[in-house]
């Protein structure tokens, strides 16, 4: 028997020290968050992602009574993209939330699990990885791609 180990590579910064575009696309998620329809939670997320082609496309949850039949910001605005967008692919994505108090966390939250699984179509489509940018109050997550948000990703598509 032999053990593995698994290592996810993350790095910390501030708003400041993120690139420009890096900046803009963390302003669109956080402004995604105040098209979120979260009746519920009360649990606001927004999401941008960057396309190959210049153009930025956002996303924010929309829930429903139906708990199931809700979607999460990620899917939303990747979905989006792709039926928007075919031919272009994408080069990063940025996540913002805010709690039920309506202000943004202190903490990155990641995408769930069903996202990360639909980001990484997107990011295989792509050929390439897709920087994923986690936003909070004061930092960011900087994770270089999808891939390593989920560890034994299923990719035999």
């Amino acid at each position: 028997m032999k053990q593995l180990t698994l290592t996810t590579h993350i790095t910390e910064a501030s708003i400041e020290e993120l690139s420009p575009s890096e900046r803009s696309l963390v302003e669109a998620a956080r402004e995604a968050t105040s098209r979120s329809y979260a009746p519920y939670s009360h649990f606001h997320v927004g999401a941008a992602i960057l396309l190959d082609n210049g153009e930025t496309v956002t996303g924010s949850n929309q829930e429903n009574a139906a708990f199931p039949s809700g979607t999460c910001a990620e899917r939303t605005a990747c979905y989006y993209a792709h039926s928007r967008h075919p031919d272009s692919r994408f080069t990063a994505i940025a996540i913002a939330a805010r709690g039920t108090d309506g202000e943004e966390l202190a903490q990155p939250i990641a995408p769930c699990g069903a996202c990360r699984q639909a980001l990484l179509e997107y990011e295989t489509l792509a050929g390439r990885d897709v920087k994923v940018i986690l936003t909070a109050r004061d930092k960011v997550y900087i994770l270089p791609s999808v891939r390593s948000t989920l560890p034994l990703a299923f990719s035999e598509f």
